[in-house]
C-alpha cells in the first residue's frame, strides 16, 4: 500500500494582507511517485500563519476516506500547535496558558476535525534551505497569493 504524504506551505504579503497555501501531495510506493496532485488557495486579507493551518487543512479535508498520512510542514507554529500545544488549549476550553483566547480558533478546531478522521504523523523541516518538495508547495502558496495581489481572484 502506498504511503501518503502531504508537503505543506502558506505565504502572505504583509501580515496581515493577501496570502496564499500550496499542498503537494504524494503517494510513494516502494520508493517511487505513483500519484501526485497539487492544491492551492488563497485569501485577500489574511495572516502567513491562517495560510499555513488553511494548507494543512486542505491536505486532510481533501482525502476521500480515512488514511494514514505524514504531513510535511516548514511550520513549527502548525507543528507545535497541533502535537504540543492543542491537549492543553482543549482542556482551558481552547485558551493559552496565559489566559487570552487562543488565535486562529476557527482554523485550529477545523485542523483537530480533519485529523481525527486520520492517523497523522506531523514533520518539521526547516524552510527555504532547498527542499524540493518544500519548495514546490511554496510555489503553489505564491501562486495562490498571487491572485489575491493581482485583484484576479473572486473576493
Amino acid at each position: 500500500m502506498p504511503e501518503l504524504y502531504a508537503y505543506t506551505d502558506g505565504a502572505c504579503s504583509g501580515n496581515p494582507g493577501p496570502g496564499g497555501w500550496g499542498v503537494l501531495m504524494r503517494a510513494i510506493d516502494q520508493g517511487s511517485v505513483v500519484k501526485e496532485r497539487e492544491l492551492s488557495g488563497g485569501e485577500a486579507m489574511t495572516t502567513n500563519n491562517r495560510m499555513e493551518l488553511m494548507a494543512a487543512i486542505s491536505a486532510l479535508e481533501t482525502l476521500a476516506r480515512p488514511s494514514g498520512i505524514t504531513i510535511v510542514t516548514d511550520s513549527a507554529y502548525v507543528k507545535n500547535g497541533i502535537t504540543e500545544w492543542m491537549t492543553a488549549w482543549k482542556r482551558k476550553n481552547w485558551r493559552t496558558a496565559s489566559g487570552p483566547a487562543v488565535r486562529n480558533l476557527d482554523l485550529w478546531q477545523r485542523l483537530d476535525a480533519a485529523q481525527a478522521r486520520h492517523s497523522v504523523t506531523w514533520q518539521w523541516i526547516r524552510g527555504h534551505a532547498g527542499h524540493a518538495e518544500n519548495e514546490r508547495a511554496d510555489a503553489l502558496a505564491r501562486a495562490g497569493m498571487a491572485l489575491f495581489k493581482t485583484g484576479r481572484a473572486s473576493q
